[in-house]
């Protein structure tokens, strides 16, 4: 199952570049046209905001399966180790029930715009909410099978802290760690 999730990811990251690719070549075209030619292209602004939604919801998705997403874990980090574990089942659990939430908004926002249609394209706006759906079931679907390797002690306790520090926060606390290992190797 984890590599079936690890090839979706990867098949995820193909999309988002190819919508950011697509993103480029609309808006640049554009920008190109209307004051090379006094021309555009009618959709661009649309689709490409459009493509920028669905690459922020599945590039969120990758993230957390890359455990990418940034995250304080100051007092985290302080606990023993059964601790650690409880705090992330702890916070898997209500990673899950806010995944829950926002699928059940996402589906009555992609109701309500089912018949509704963007200006420019003419296209159903329920495309632009069920961004939001295929985020929720993915990333719900990447939650359980976490919290199943958390619960079932598949996660080591160097694995327990599964959020990212900022680059400034992970170089202090490697520069610290240094300082306290040239102090203890001083004293011995």
């Amino acid at each position: 199952m984890n590599r079936m999730i690890d090839g979706l990811c990867k098949g995820l990251e193909g999309l988002i570049a190819l919508a950011l690719a697509t993103m480029v070549v609309l808006v640049f075209g554009n920008v190109v046209l209307r004051y090379g030619f006094n021309s555009g292209i009618t959709v661009s602004e649309e689709l490409s905001r459009w493509l920028f939604i669905w690459g922020t919801f599945l590039g969120a998705v990758v993230a957390l399966r890359q455990h990418a997403h940034m995250g304080v874990d100051m007092l985290v980090r302080r606990l023993p180790p059964l601790a650690q574990r409880a705090c992330l089942v702890l916070g898997h659990a209500l990673m899950l029930g806010i995944v829950a939430m926002l699928f059940k908004g996402s589906l009555e926002q992609t109701r309500i715009n089912w018949d509704v249609t963007a200006p420019t394209t003419g296209w159903s706006m329920a495309w632009v909410a069920s961004a939001g759906l295929v985020f929720s079931v993915l990333a719900g679907l990447v939650l359980l099978l976490d919290l199943v390797r958390i619960v079932s002690g598949r996660v080591g306790d160097d694995e327990l802290v599964m959020v990212q520090d900022s680059e400034e926060a992970a170089q202090l606390r490697h520069v610290l760690e240094q300082a306290g290992a040239k102090r203890g190797g001083a004293r011995t």
